[in-house]
Protein backbone atom coordinates (compact mmCIF):
# COMPACT_ATOMS: atom_id res chain seq x y z
CA UNK A 1 0.00 0.00 0.00
CA UNK A 2 1.31 3.46 -0.91
CA UNK A 3 1.42 5.37 2.41
CA UNK A 4 2.41 8.62 0.68
CA UNK A 5 -0.83 8.58 -1.31
CA UNK A 6 -2.77 7.79 1.86
CA UNK A 7 -1.18 10.72 3.72
CA UNK A 8 -1.87 13.06 0.80
CA UNK A 9 -5.49 11.94 0.75
CA UNK A 10 -5.81 12.56 4.48
CA UNK A 11 -4.33 16.04 4.10
CA UNK A 12 -6.77 16.85 1.29
CA UNK A 13 -9.69 15.54 3.35
CA UNK A 14 -8.61 17.58 6.36
CA UNK A 15 -8.27 20.70 4.21
CA UNK A 16 -11.76 20.20 2.75
CA UNK A 17 -13.21 19.68 6.23
CA UNK A 18 -11.65 22.91 7.48
CA UNK A 19 -12.89 24.81 4.41
CA UNK A 20 -16.42 23.50 4.83
CA UNK A 21 -16.35 24.43 8.51
CA UNK A 22 -15.23 27.93 7.65
CA UNK A 23 -17.98 28.24 5.07
CA UNK A 24 -20.48 27.18 7.72
CA UNK A 25 -19.17 29.80 10.14
CA UNK A 26 -19.25 32.43 7.43
CA UNK A 27 -22.89 31.61 6.73
CA UNK A 28 -23.87 32.54 10.28
CA UNK A 29 -21.55 35.42 11.04
CA UNK A 30 -24.09 37.95 12.29
CA UNK A 31 -22.80 40.14 15.09
CA UNK A 32 -24.97 40.44 18.19
CA UNK A 33 -24.52 43.66 20.16
CA UNK A 34 -26.17 44.77 23.38
CA UNK A 35 -26.58 48.50 22.95
CA UNK A 36 -27.26 51.02 25.69
CA UNK A 37 -29.80 53.53 24.39
CA UNK A 38 -31.46 56.45 26.12
CA UNK A 39 -35.07 57.55 26.47
CA UNK A 40 -35.48 61.26 27.15
CA UNK A 41 -39.22 60.68 27.58
CA UNK A 42 -38.61 58.34 30.53
CA UNK A 43 -35.27 59.84 31.57
CA UNK A 44 -33.43 56.53 31.67
CA UNK A 45 -31.05 54.29 29.75
CA UNK A 46 -32.54 51.20 28.12
CA UNK A 47 -30.78 48.18 26.62
CA UNK A 48 -31.53 46.75 23.19
CA UNK A 49 -30.12 43.84 21.20
CA UNK A 50 -28.87 44.83 17.75
CA UNK A 51 -28.06 42.05 15.27
CA UNK A 52 -25.77 43.11 12.43
CA UNK A 53 -25.68 40.88 9.32
CA UNK A 54 -22.53 39.40 7.88
CA UNK A 55 -21.16 41.72 5.23
CA UNK A 56 -22.34 44.85 7.01
CA UNK A 57 -20.50 47.94 5.83
CA UNK A 58 -21.06 51.64 6.33
CA UNK A 59 -20.87 52.15 2.59
CA UNK A 60 -24.22 50.35 2.17
CA UNK A 61 -27.63 51.13 3.64
CA UNK A 62 -29.46 48.26 5.37
CA UNK A 63 -33.17 47.78 6.18
CA UNK A 64 -34.13 47.32 9.82
CA UNK A 65 -36.60 44.89 11.40
CA UNK A 66 -37.73 45.83 14.91
CA UNK A 67 -38.61 42.65 16.81
CA UNK A 68 -40.61 43.06 20.04
CA UNK A 69 -40.81 40.76 23.05
CA UNK A 70 -43.91 39.71 24.95
CA UNK A 71 -45.35 40.21 28.42
CA UNK A 72 -42.87 39.53 31.27
CA UNK A 73 -39.98 39.45 28.78
CA UNK A 74 -37.16 41.80 27.88
CA UNK A 75 -34.83 42.86 25.08
CA UNK A 76 -32.78 39.63 25.24
CA UNK A 77 -35.69 37.18 24.86
CA UNK A 78 -35.49 36.67 21.11
CA UNK A 79 -31.75 36.07 20.86
CA UNK A 80 -31.82 33.70 23.85
CA UNK A 81 -34.91 31.73 22.85
CA UNK A 82 -34.39 31.81 19.07
CA UNK A 83 -30.65 32.31 18.45
CA UNK A 84 -31.14 31.39 14.78
CA UNK A 85 -32.51 34.87 14.11
CA UNK A 86 -28.88 35.76 13.47
CA UNK A 87 -29.06 33.57 10.38
CA UNK A 88 -32.13 35.49 9.23
CA UNK A 89 -30.20 38.75 9.52
CA UNK A 90 -27.48 37.21 7.34
CA UNK A 91 -29.80 35.59 4.81
CA UNK A 92 -31.93 38.67 4.22
CA UNK A 93 -29.21 41.26 4.83
CA UNK A 94 -31.19 43.19 7.39
CA UNK A 95 -30.41 44.64 10.79
CA UNK A 96 -32.63 43.20 13.53
CA UNK A 97 -33.27 45.32 16.62
CA UNK A 98 -34.86 43.84 19.75
CA UNK A 99 -36.03 46.69 22.02
CA UNK A 100 -36.99 46.49 25.67
CA UNK A 101 -40.67 47.18 26.29
CA UNK A 102 -40.50 46.52 30.05
CA UNK A 103 -42.09 43.62 31.93
CA UNK A 104 -45.57 44.96 31.10
CA UNK A 105 -45.12 48.24 29.25
CA UNK A 106 -47.41 47.28 26.38
CA UNK A 107 -45.58 49.76 24.11
CA UNK A 108 -47.90 52.56 25.20
CA UNK A 109 -47.41 56.13 26.31
CA UNK A 110 -49.40 55.73 29.49
CA UNK A 111 -52.11 58.31 30.20
CA UNK A 112 -51.89 57.53 33.93
CA UNK A 113 -48.13 57.35 34.65
CA UNK A 114 -44.94 58.90 33.26
CA UNK A 115 -43.20 55.60 33.99
CA UNK A 116 -44.52 54.13 30.75
CA UNK A 117 -43.55 56.00 27.58
CA UNK A 118 -42.69 53.06 25.36
CA UNK A 119 -44.57 54.29 22.31
CA UNK A 120 -42.30 57.32 22.19
CA UNK A 121 -39.22 55.25 23.03
CA UNK A 122 -39.64 52.48 20.43
CA UNK A 123 -41.53 54.45 17.80
CA UNK A 124 -39.34 57.57 17.84
CA UNK A 125 -36.32 57.62 20.16
CA UNK A 126 -34.94 54.17 19.42
CA UNK A 127 -35.49 54.50 15.67
CA UNK A 128 -33.54 57.77 15.70
CA UNK A 129 -30.77 56.19 17.77
CA UNK A 130 -30.44 53.20 15.41
CA UNK A 131 -30.37 55.43 12.33
CA UNK A 132 -27.67 57.56 13.94
CA UNK A 133 -25.40 54.67 14.98
CA UNK A 134 -25.81 52.24 12.05
CA UNK A 135 -25.92 52.45 8.28
CA UNK A 136 -29.66 52.14 7.73
CA UNK A 137 -32.28 52.99 5.14
CA UNK A 138 -33.54 56.06 6.96
CA UNK A 139 -37.08 55.82 5.65
CA UNK A 140 -40.30 53.85 6.18
CA UNK A 141 -39.40 51.85 3.06
CA UNK A 142 -36.54 50.34 5.03
CA UNK A 143 -38.31 49.71 8.35
CA UNK A 144 -40.58 46.92 9.53
CA UNK A 145 -41.82 45.99 12.98
CA UNK A 146 -43.24 42.78 14.45
CA UNK A 147 -43.40 40.92 17.74
CA UNK A 148 -45.04 38.21 19.79
CA UNK A 149 -48.05 38.43 22.10
CA UNK A 150 -47.74 41.81 23.90
CA UNK A 151 -45.12 42.62 21.27
CA UNK A 152 -47.52 41.63 18.50
CA UNK A 153 -49.98 44.14 19.88
CA UNK A 154 -47.17 46.69 20.20
CA UNK A 155 -45.88 46.19 16.68
CA UNK A 156 -49.29 46.64 15.09
CA UNK A 157 -50.11 49.57 17.38
CA UNK A 158 -46.86 51.40 16.64
CA UNK A 159 -46.98 50.74 12.90
CA UNK A 160 -50.54 51.98 12.52
CA UNK A 161 -49.91 55.08 14.63
CA UNK A 162 -46.52 55.79 13.04
CA UNK A 163 -47.08 55.02 9.37
CA UNK A 164 -44.55 57.71 8.48
CA UNK A 165 -41.90 55.63 10.32
CA UNK A 166 -42.76 51.99 9.50
CA UNK A 167 -43.69 50.65 6.10
CA UNK A 168 -44.52 47.09 7.17
CA UNK A 169 -45.95 45.47 10.28
CA UNK A 170 -46.43 42.00 11.67
CA UNK A 171 -47.71 40.16 14.70
CA UNK A 172 -47.30 36.64 16.08
CA UNK A 173 -50.02 35.54 18.51
CA UNK A 174 -50.66 39.22 19.11
CA UNK A 175 -53.10 40.60 21.65
CA UNK A 176 -54.80 42.58 18.89
CA UNK A 177 -57.73 43.44 21.11
CA UNK A 178 -56.74 44.10 24.72
CA UNK A 179 -60.26 44.39 26.12
CA UNK A 180 -60.97 40.66 26.63
CA UNK A 181 -57.86 40.57 28.83
CA UNK A 182 -58.69 43.59 31.01
CA UNK A 183 -57.89 41.74 34.23
CA UNK A 184 -54.64 40.19 33.00
CA UNK A 185 -51.06 40.92 32.03
CA UNK A 186 -50.69 44.26 33.80
CA UNK A 187 -52.49 46.30 31.15
CA UNK A 188 -54.47 48.19 33.79
CA UNK A 189 -51.34 49.64 35.37
CA UNK A 190 -50.54 51.31 32.05
CA UNK A 191 -54.01 52.43 30.88
CA UNK A 192 -55.98 52.46 34.13
CA UNK A 193 -58.75 50.01 34.94
CA UNK A 194 -61.04 49.15 32.05
CA UNK A 195 -64.11 49.64 34.26
CA UNK A 196 -62.92 53.18 35.09
CA UNK A 197 -61.57 54.23 31.70
CA UNK A 198 -63.33 52.23 28.96
CA UNK A 199 -62.92 55.04 26.41
CA UNK A 200 -59.11 54.96 26.79
CA UNK A 201 -59.08 51.21 26.26
CA UNK A 202 -61.32 51.54 23.21
CA UNK A 203 -59.02 54.18 21.74
CA UNK A 204 -55.88 52.12 22.32
CA UNK A 205 -56.84 48.64 21.18
CA UNK A 206 -55.43 47.60 17.81
CA UNK A 207 -58.68 46.44 16.29
CA UNK A 208 -60.14 49.93 16.69
CA UNK A 209 -57.16 51.54 14.96
CA UNK A 210 -57.91 49.86 11.64
CA UNK A 211 -59.94 52.92 10.66
CA UNK A 212 -56.62 54.81 10.45
CA UNK A 213 -55.44 52.57 7.61
CA UNK A 214 -55.86 53.07 3.89
CA UNK A 215 -55.54 50.18 1.42
CA UNK A 216 -51.88 49.32 0.72
CA UNK A 217 -50.58 52.12 2.94
CA UNK A 218 -49.02 49.55 5.31
CA UNK A 219 -47.77 46.10 4.38
CA UNK A 220 -49.29 43.73 6.96
CA UNK A 221 -48.72 40.12 7.97
CA UNK A 222 -49.86 38.34 11.11
CA UNK A 223 -50.42 34.80 12.28
CA UNK A 224 -51.68 32.80 15.23
CA UNK A 225 -51.81 29.21 16.41
CA UNK A 226 -55.25 27.61 16.30
CA UNK A 227 -54.96 26.56 19.97
CA UNK A 228 -53.69 29.98 21.10
CA UNK A 229 -55.80 31.97 23.58
CA UNK A 230 -55.43 34.99 21.27
CA UNK A 231 -56.87 33.15 18.27
CA UNK A 232 -60.32 34.78 18.49
CA UNK A 233 -58.99 38.34 18.64
CA UNK A 234 -56.67 37.63 15.72
CA UNK A 235 -59.55 36.26 13.69
CA UNK A 236 -61.64 39.34 14.55
CA UNK A 237 -58.77 41.60 13.45
CA UNK A 238 -58.56 39.71 10.16
CA UNK A 239 -62.32 40.00 9.61
CA UNK A 240 -62.29 43.75 10.22
CA UNK A 241 -59.37 44.24 7.82
CA UNK A 242 -61.36 42.33 5.21
CA UNK A 243 -64.44 44.46 5.86
CA UNK A 244 -62.37 47.63 5.45
CA UNK A 245 -60.73 46.18 2.28
CA UNK A 246 -57.22 46.44 3.75
CA UNK A 247 -54.88 43.97 2.00
CA UNK A 248 -52.96 41.72 4.41
CA UNK A 249 -51.59 38.24 4.99
CA UNK A 250 -53.19 36.22 7.79
CA UNK A 251 -52.07 32.70 8.60
CA UNK A 252 -53.43 30.16 11.07
CA UNK A 253 -51.12 27.29 11.96
CA UNK A 254 -51.19 24.43 14.40
CA UNK A 255 -49.78 25.54 17.72
CA UNK A 256 -50.32 27.67 20.78
CA UNK A 257 -48.69 30.47 22.79
CA UNK A 258 -45.17 28.99 22.83
CA UNK A 259 -41.61 29.78 21.80
CA UNK A 260 -41.70 26.74 19.54
CA UNK A 261 -44.48 28.44 17.58
CA UNK A 262 -42.80 31.87 17.47
CA UNK A 263 -39.42 30.40 16.56
CA UNK A 264 -41.07 28.90 13.49
CA UNK A 265 -43.23 31.92 12.70
CA UNK A 266 -40.36 34.40 12.54
CA UNK A 267 -38.92 32.55 9.54
CA UNK A 268 -42.02 33.28 7.46
CA UNK A 269 -42.31 36.84 8.66
CA UNK A 270 -38.65 37.61 7.93
CA UNK A 271 -39.22 36.42 4.37
CA UNK A 272 -42.33 38.62 4.10
CA UNK A 273 -40.40 41.68 5.28
CA UNK A 274 -37.45 40.92 3.01
CA UNK A 275 -39.79 40.89 0.03
CA UNK A 276 -41.26 44.19 1.19
CA UNK A 277 -37.79 45.74 1.45
CA UNK A 278 -36.78 44.43 -1.98
CA UNK A 279 -39.88 45.91 -3.61
CA UNK A 280 -38.94 49.35 -2.30
CA UNK A 281 -35.54 49.38 -4.03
Amino acid sequence: MNFEIMNTTKRIYLLLTVCLALIGIKGNAATVDTALTHSAAMNKDIKAVVIIPDGYTKSKKFPVLYLLHGFSGNYSDWIKKVPTIGKLADEYQMIIVCPDGAFAGWYYDSPVSNEWKYETYVGTELVSWVDKHYSTINDRAGRAITGLSMGGHGAMYLAIKHQDTFGAAGSMSGVLDIRPFAESFGIAQVLGKYSDKPAIWDQNTDVNLISLLKPNALSITFDCGYDDFTYKVNLAFHDKLLAQKIPHDFTVRAGSHTWEYWGNSINYQALFFSRFFNKQQ
